[in-house]
């Protein structure tokens, strides 16, 4: 189906990497060609291999500002660091007068791509450079924290560790030599990240950042300063036939240190218990307080029915690939309720993936809406201590206005 928008305009959430020079006009009148000379050397070598090397895009270069997206936050986060610690060693020998040092911002927020350029309140902040900063820094929009950071020659400040136990689960690794496989390993973390959300003294770094790191080697080190969180765990799932194997180890990523490590075998039909145990036994390492019963208020099932659960893990990995996708879950959503009436998330999701379509220029029709707003309030009535239902219900109210939620006059309570 066709967007409802012009032809050509694409909308998407992606981090916006600015840079400029700092003292641009002094270096130019003190010496043009050589500045412009060492600046596209600059260029061919040091930002332009970085940016295409974790996976960023140019977008223009104007004089001495060059504009970038990426798909993620932590690359582009990565790629300024790595250009500002290249730029530190280019510099050491020349004297202050003759150094070209960048400002670098990182913003993240909503832009419209057309005939590649990008546009939007969220780029236009990233792009305005003021000779008043000092070198190496960028100034933008929004305080560092809230969408946007300053990178300067030294790597970017790490998130403070929060007061209460922190941790990031990682993508587990899909071991069952089928590609198609992928949708089940990571909808086992995403149930995994969810039981122990529900504990309120633990903070739990939410699945689209942690998710970020998925395919890729990585340091467990690092990736706790750059999540700011004091665990991570990680691990893989292995499916074969009608039974299934969890592996997973938690590390203490300030110091790298392996505190437990367990495996986990059972058959489909005890995948819930399986992802209870692993909850339980995280939760238990992490914190010697939290209580059992805690522990298994926060265990309860989404469904009953495996065809039901199954069908919701491959919606969620669809949702994913853009609007053809978003259309595709809802379709494998639908079967899931036919299939349990009672799944409150799968109602919910429903409800998250077309507001979601509508608020990005995608047709959706009335009677569709009116239908979302008839299952985000299922979801919120029956999953009263579901928090995915309850908050992509409420997501849903939100943006819709809240009008479709309203109980209709002599409607059930």
């Amino acid at each position: 189906m066709k967007s409802a928008g012009p032809a050509r305009v694409e909308r998407r959430l992606a981090a916006i990497l600015a840079a400029d020079v700092a003292g641009y006009s002094r270096l130019i009148e003190a010496d043009e060609k050589g500045t412009l000379g060492r600046l596209k050397a600059l260029r061919a070598k040091v930002t332009d291999p970085r940016i295409a090397g974790h996976r960023g895009r140019i977008v223009k270069t104007t004089g001495d500002r060059l504009l970038a997206e990426f798909a993620s936050v932590v690359d582009a986060l990565r790629c300024a660091a790595e250009v500002q610690s290249a730029m530190a060693e280019s510099n050491a020998p020349l004297p202050s007068e003759r150094r070209i040092e960048f400002r670098i911002g990182v913003h993240q927020g909503d832009i419209v791509v057309e005939d590649g350029d990008i546009f939007g309140a969220d780029v236009n902040p990233s792009t305005m450079s003021p000779n008043t900063c000092p070198p190496c820094l960028q100034p933008l929009h929004r305080p560092a924290g809230e969408g946007s950071a300053r990178v300067g020659a030294a790597e970017p400040a790490s998130p403070p560790l929060p007061d209460k136990p922190s941790i990031a689960v990682l993508s587990f690794a899909n071991m069952s030599g089928d590609p198609e496989q992928e949708y089940f390993a990571d909808g086992m973390v995403e149930e995994i990240i969810t039981a122990p959300s529900r504990i309120r003294w633990l903070f739990v770094i939410a699945r689209n950042s942690s998710f970020t790191y998925k395919g890729q080697a990585i340091d467990v080190k690092q990736v706790g300063r750059e999540l700011g969180v004091r665990y991570v765990l990680e691990g893989s799932v292995r499916k074969a036939g009608s039974r299934v194997r969890i592996t997973a180890q938690l590390i203490d990523a300030t110091s790298g240190a392996h505190l437990w490590a367990d495996r986990f075998d059972g058959s489909l039909e005890d995948v819930f218990d399986l992802q209870d145990q692993v909850s339980i036994n995280v939760a238990g390492v992490i914190e010697p307080a939290l209580r059992h019963a805690e522990i298994q208020r926060a265990g309860r099932k989404p469904t009953g029915n495996l065809d039901a659960y199954d069908l919701y893990l491959r919606a969620l990995a669809e949702s994913e690939k853009g609007e053809v996708g978003l259309r595709e879950a809802i379709a494998l959503l639908k079967a899931a309720l036919a299939i349990d009436p009672a799944y409150a998330t799968a109602a919910a999701r429903i409800a998250y993936c077309r507001i979601f379509l509508r608020s990005h220029g995608f047709q959706v029709s009335e009677e569709e809406m009116a239908e979302s707003g008839q299952l985000a309030a299922q979801a919120i009535r029956m999953g009263n201590d579901d928090p995915e239902a309850l908050s992509m219900g409420a997501h849903f109210s939100r943006a819709d206005g809240g009008e479709r939620l309203r109980p209709r006059p002599g409607a059930q309570p």
